[in-house]
């Protein structure tokens, strides 16, 4: 069996930036046993498997190199990049077991905006003493949602500065932790952690925008606003916050096309 693979760079538009997926469009599903050896084999944060159905809608899944994911921005966006290349298409509509439908659209000026659900975090009143162990900078608050914690900082440097203990932050299993705080050059910043779902640090993560962008703009008062994830590599978005939900907008670049053989 042979099967094609992209490698995108998502949430930037230069080659080297933002973060990487491997994007494999399938015919058919594979076994999971099959996709998460190839998640692990190629070792980017996601491996994005799609299928499209008879409706022309595609089913999205994702894997990290240490199990599936249920929601992964960078890689919906790689995968975009790739489908709406191979088929013709400005607009892609994604069903995804655990996030329902994400509708996708290219831009005029080569971005993509993805539409997504609303998960707006929660203030958290018993913080569990391993996330403030893991940092070594105590946050002004915390909050959480269904994918993360959310440790609020006063100002960008903070998040610049910030050294965690991997150790402890992968005791907070299934969820993982955003730092985040106001920036002088974007709206917010922040940075993402995951040691016990992919890595320790991810490079850009569209799904925790989901609630980091109704956070924001409840604080600054605003709707649209740009984002920075301040990882080695970087990222930019733009987010607009609705009602229900959170559409963010970026670039992707093309690495590689190849083949697996299996």
């Amino acid at each position: 069996m042979q099967l094609t693979i992209h490698q995108i760079d998502a949430f930037t538009n230069e080659l080297f930036k933002g973060n990487y997926a491997a994007v494999i469009p399938l015919k058919s599903w594979l076994s999971d046993d099959l996709m998460l050896k190839i998640g692990a084999e190629n070792n980017v944060s996601e491996t994005a498997f799609t299928c499209q159905q008879d409706d022309g809608s595609f089913v999205i899944r994702w894997f990290s190199p240490l199990m599936e994911i249920d929601f992964c921005g960078h890689a919906t966006l790689a995968a975009a990049y790739v489908l709406c290349e191979e088929h013709n298409i400005s607009q892609i509509r994604f069903i995804a077991d655990a996030v329902g439908e994400l509708n996708v659209n290219k831009n005029a000026d080569g971005s993509f905006a993805m539409t997504f659900p609303k998960q707006a975090p929660v203030e958290v009143q018993n913080v569990p003493q391993q996330l403030l162990d893991g940092l070594s900078i105590q946050p002004s608050k915390v909050l959480k949602n269904r994918q993360a914690y959310f440790a609020i900082y006063e100002n960008a440097d903070q998040i610049l500065e910030l050294k965690t203990s991997s150790e402890l932050l992968k005791m907070l299993y299934p969820l993982d932790v955003v730092a985040t705080a106001p920036s002088a050059e974007y709206d917010f910043i922040s940075r993402y952690f995951w040691p016990a779902s992919g890595g320790d640090e991810d490079y850009v993560t569209g799904s925790i925008h989901t609630g980091l962008a109704p956070y924001w703009a409840l604080q600054l008062g605003k709707t649209t606003l740009s984002a920075y994830q301040a990882s080695s590599r970087g990222g930019q978005l733009t987010c607009e916050v609705g009602d229900t939900t959170v559409t963010l907008t970026g670039h992707a670049v093309r690495y590689l096309e190849g083949t697996i053989y299996i």
